[in-house]
């Protein structure tokens, strides 16, 4: 056995290590209200779209097993992809190969990849698509057709497990397979245009599931938000007692969308909307933008500004991973006390910036600018860009988790690319962008009073 070889086998024993270790800590995974609502769609065979209903049957798959089969394979895939990279690289960069491993065991990140959702499906389905490209690519040789068509499955599922995860996988793909920016623009916006088109068939012809309207919450979101900022407009689509009433019971919150869509706040107000098209709301959307881009740039801003958390305070909610599960009456169970002593430990690190997501958008925007998009690392920093854009125009919940998969990419760009050794032009300019957002992320959570640390807090 060569000493490569050696180094190698090293790194597929601790990885397996690894994995065996974490399922059996975090076994049977954490269980959130999401995850119970899918849960009950497998059991069932009555599935709807307000969460993906691919996962769901998925789960259905082994839905008599509880949890646990989930948990392995969200836990299999994350290992699977970072060590396929840590051995892509460990004959060259021991070092490397060795913080690649180390991504996975960051405590709020593996916390949240322990929780059944569809952001840790989508999260280690890319990844492992990513290890199983970089196995070969890191180690200069051709992805062999069998490679592609794995990858090609686990990417798909993951463009089709999170409502707006094309935007990371489209150019994720764009910069794999293509060299030159022209092309790669074109495949982005094609797979892009394609998975949008596609993925309602998908949902509801192919997987059956029922439209439960989630596609009017974007578009009702951003208008009460207009609304709320200028004055009447019957434009919108909404009455002047509506937008009184809003305004009153402060319904548009940055943070989330949820006060709009709850009856016991503001979800009586607009129940009028539940059996309009969406695409008569978007038809309403888009000349609003045109008439009121100030207060639309100022709705998404203010969301912007809470799903990157940059100016706000200490404790931001929705950041820890799940201590316990969602109670149940489906027998679901929680992890045991080494579990929950992980997750405590997570608890410090939601305030520091390894934790924001902004300041993971500068370095990845830095890391694509040195890279040029070419290589492993620069098709992660692309991936990672563009899932963080899509947050501009598309978001309406401020979820740590929501942004796993951009944070986990650009970490593992940096390892991969040591981008900070590229153009001293653009490493300085990053920096200082880098700097300033520290800077005020701090003074923010120094400065700021602490919000309710409950839901219903934070909906009232």
């Amino acid at each position: 056995m060569t000493r490569a070889h050696s180094h190698r086998l090293r790194i597929v024993i601790a990885a397996l290590v690894l994995f065996g270790l974490s399922l059996a800590v975090f076994a049977p995974g954490y269980v959130e209200y999401d995850s119970v609502g899918q849960y009950e769609q497998a059991l069932t065979g009555q599935y709807d779209d307000w969460h993906p209903p691919i996962m769901a049957r998925l789960w259905s798959l082994f839905v008599h097993h509880g949890a646990g089969p989930m948990l392995a394979l969200q836990l299999a895939a994350w290992w699977l992809g970072l060590g396929a990279l840590a051995a892509g690289i460990v004959d060259r960069r021991p070092r490397g190969a060795l913080l690649v491993l180390a991504v996975g065991l960051v405590p709020p990140w593996l916390g949240w990849q322990v929780a059944i959702l569809k952001d840790a499906q989508m999260t280690g389905a890319a990844l492992a698509a990513v290890g199983i490209i970089g196995w070969w690519r890191l180690r200069d040789r051709r992805v062999p057709p069998g490679g592609w068509v794995a990858a090609g499955v686990l990417l798909a599922y993951a463009a089709l497990v999170r409502a707006n995860a094309i935007f990371a996988i489209a150019p994720l793909v764009a910069l794999l397979v293509a060299e030159r920016w022209r092309g790669r623009i074109a495949i982005t916006i094609a797979l892009t245009l394609a998975t949008l088109a596609l993925a309602p068939l998908v949902n509801h012809r192919l997987l059956g599931a029922a439209s439960s309207g989630v596609a009017r919450t974007q578009a009702l979101y951003d208008l009460a938000g207009i609304a709320v900022r200028v004055p009447y407009d019957d434009r919108l689509g909404l009455s002047p007692t509506e937008v009184a009433e809003i305004r009153a019971k402060e319904c548009v919150k940055p943070f989330f969308w949820d006060p709009l869509g709850d009856e016991t706040r503001c979800g009586t107000l607009l129940k009028r909307f539940e059996t309009v098209p969406p695409g008569q709301l978007y038809a309403r959307l888009a000349p609003a933008i045109l008439h009121h881009p100030i207060a639309y740039a100022e709705q998404r801003l203010a969301h912007v500004n809470s799903t990157w958390r940059l100016w706000v305070p200490s404790h931001w909610p929705n950041a820890n991973p799940p201590e316990a599960s969602e109670p149940n009456d489906d027998h679901l169970g929680t992890p045991g006390q080494v579990a929950l002593a992980w997750q405590r430990m997570a608890t410090p690190w939601v305030d520091w910036p390894v934790m924001w997501p902004v300041v993971w958008l500068v370095l990845g925007a830095g890391g694509l600018a040195v890279t040029r998009g070419n290589g492993l690392a620069g098709a992660l920093f692309g991936s990672a860009i563009g899932l963080e854009a899509s947050f501009l125009v598309i978001s309406v919940a401020s979820d740590f988790r929501y942004h796993l998969w951009a944070i986990i990419a650009c970490a593992l760009g940096l390892i991969l690319a040591k981008p900070w050794r590229g153009d001293r032009r653009i490493v300085w300019a990053t920096g200082a962008v880098l700097l300033m957002v520290l800077i005020v992320g701090t003074v923010a959570r120094l400065t700021l009073p602490v919000s309710p640390q409950s839901y219903q807090g934070m909906l009232g």
